[in-house]
């Protein structure tokens, strides 16, 4: 820790998304916080009666930023971590605004292999999964659980690689999931993500959907259940 970091509440939420993070932001009237050594990302922290907040931080894009953000958060007290982004489908029945909870990641990204597991590739904290799936079914919202692919090069997107991934059934492409899950195993603390489809790519050609109005919709419906969920923690897990 710097001489100038704050120590923080076990609960935290990363936001990979300005718009969305900005938003929560404001929801949850949480204060900027100073911290030490980098003006790559920012963090926040709410306010509560008892206890410590919850801390949200971001924006970030790709595994080795948001692995920065993490070991910083994981330093300042986090313990259990909640992710949300976006992904884009490789299955053909998963549309632009569907929930994807990823419960482990092929990677493809070039920071997990600084953190060896002797269990090979990590899976997302099954307690907080369980977590989720409650809230989400509590709400009537429908959301596919299984692998994703997780990359550093956007344009190494082939279509060779898209075929191949569909057929083993795994779900969607995103860029920080599986560095995620790895440094999370590797530092003993519990995270788990959702994600929202924002584009599709399952019949090998690009299908963006940045504009839809579901995507945004859902975005917001997904981190506000996860804003939610976050300040819930303490008092469901130990």
């Amino acid at each position: 820790m710097g001489r100038r970091d704050p120590q923080l509440g076990p609960d935290a939420l990363m936001v990979m998304l300005p718009s969305e993070l900005k938003h929560l932001v404001r929801e949850a009237k949480a204060e900027k916080v100073t911290f030490s050594n980098t003006p790559l990302y920012s963090l926040y922290r709410t306010k509560k009666v008892l206890g410590p907040g919850i801390t949200l931080a971001g924006p970030f894009i790709g595994a080795p930023h948001a692995v920065i953000g993490l070991e910083k958060l994981i330093v300042l007290g986090a313990r259990r971590i909640l992710v949300l982004g976006w992904c884009g489908s490789l299955q053909p029945d998963l549309k632009t605004g569907d929930l994807v909870i990823p419960d482990r990641a092929i990677s493809e990204e070039g920071t997990s292999q600084h953190y060896p597991l002797p269990n090979g590739a990590p899976r997302s904290d099954s307690e907080l999964n369980r977590m989720l799936e409650i809230s989400l079914e509590g709400q009537g919202i429908t959301f596919t659980k299984g692998e994703i692919w997780t990359i550093d090069a956007i344009y190494r997107e082939t279509s060779e690689k898209v075929k191949a991934y569909r057929e083993k059934g795994v779900l969607a492409v995103e860029m920080e999931i599986s560095a995620l899950l790895t440094v999370a195993a590797y530092r003993s603390v519990s995270l788990a993500g959702l994600l929202v489809v924002s584009d599709e790519l399952s019949d090998l050609k690009w299908r963006p959907g940045f504009s839809n109005p579901l995507l945004k919709k859902n975005t917001r419906l997904a981190g506000e259940l996860l804003l939610s969920l976050s300040e819930n923690l303490r008092e469901v897990l130990p």
